[in-house]
């Protein structure tokens, strides 16, 4: 993996680490399932009119909308309306960068090196020494509802991966059609219709910055990035930058909401970044050693076989 490519997996970490303080704002304003359909709403409009359609089939475009936007971010919004701290459920949301690998290998037949796994376990670890010790709280059901949807972010990048997209960001602006109608007809039943209306026509600046970071910086920017990558690398190379979202989410709570940031979570932070020190060097030496074996030119990457299915 490229240096250049690794900084930019690190800045969709810092991007979504900050993500976390805009949901938490926006949910003051918002229903989560509210919140979550006009952060689509808003990645669509207008740039659907200007990209290009997805190369990839459409089941695969509105498998992507589905499974990331009404699962996924429908869940994870709910978990916080529900009493999941912003900052344990940018923990617990990380059991996606394990989960990713395994489907990956399980499925794509992506088998990961030994560094990474070791790397994805060792991040892991940092992971739970920052859940156990940050003293975030939450309830049994925010709890469930964020780890289901780490489950599903992990099913997304496999369906990205699969779909063989050689557009990432019209795959990304295509598929944000789809989670609207969804999302505003479950938010509906949960908080009525009226409530919805009241919502949307009473939307606040505070509402509408939280919509616009959502929409445009997390989703378009950060996904736009993290589709690139997944689209050009394997998961297992790239879902472990992800170990790095807590890191970024402790640090812009601690910046920006004057939440505190103890011994535990410096420590933690380290084993972090010694995890995803491992599954970098095992990237490099592989690239290197690739290199060398075609006579000094890096070599392209080749996509899965099942790629294109």
């Amino acid at each position: 993996m490229k240096a250049s490519h690794r900084l930019l997996a690190v800045l969709v970490a810092a991007i979504w680490g900050v993500n976390f303080v805009a949901i938490e704002l926006g949910l003051r304003d918002l229903p989560p399932l509210v919140l979550t359909a006009l952060r689509f709403v808003a990645a669509a409009v207008p740039l659907v009119f200007l990209v290009p359609r997805p190369s990839a089939r459409l089941r695969y475009v509105v498998a992507y909308g589905l499974v990331l936007g009404v699962l996924k971010f429908g869940a994870l919004f709910t978990a916080l309306a529900a009493g999941m701290s912003a900052g344990l459920a940018s923990l617990v949301l990380q059991a996606q960068a394990l989960m990713s690998v395994l489907l990956a290998a399980a499925v794509l037949g992506e088998r990961p090196g030994r560094a990474q796994v070791a790397g994805v376990l060792v991040g892991s670890v940092g992971i739970g020494v920052l859940a156990i010790g940050s003293g975030g709280h939450a309830t049994v059901i925010g709890f469930a509802l964020t780890l289901f949807a780490a489950a599903s972010w992990a099913v997304a990048n496999l369906v990205m991966r699969a779909s063989g997209e050689t557009r990432p960001l019209s795959l990304l602006v295509w598929s944000s059609l789809v989670p609207p109608m969804p999302l505003l007809g479950l938010a509906g039943v949960v908080d009525g219709t009226q409530a919805v209306l009241d919502a949307i026509t009473g939307l606040s600046w505070r509402g509408l910055l939280a919509v616009a970071y959502v929409a445009y910086v997390s989703t378009l920017v950060g996904f736009g990035i993290w589709n690139r990558l997944i689209a050009r690398y394997s998961i297992a190379r790239v879902a472990p930058f992800s170990l790095l979202v807590p890191v970024f989410g402790l640090s812009a709570a601690w910046l920006l909401l004057d939440e505190p940031v103890g011994p535990t979570e410096l420590a933690a932070g380290a084993i972090i970044l010694a995890g995803l020190a491992l599954v970098v060097r095992r990237s490099s030496t592989d690239r290197g050693n690739a290199t060398a074996a075609s006579g000094g030119r890096e070599p392209e990457y080749a996509p899965a076989a099942t790629a294109s299915a």
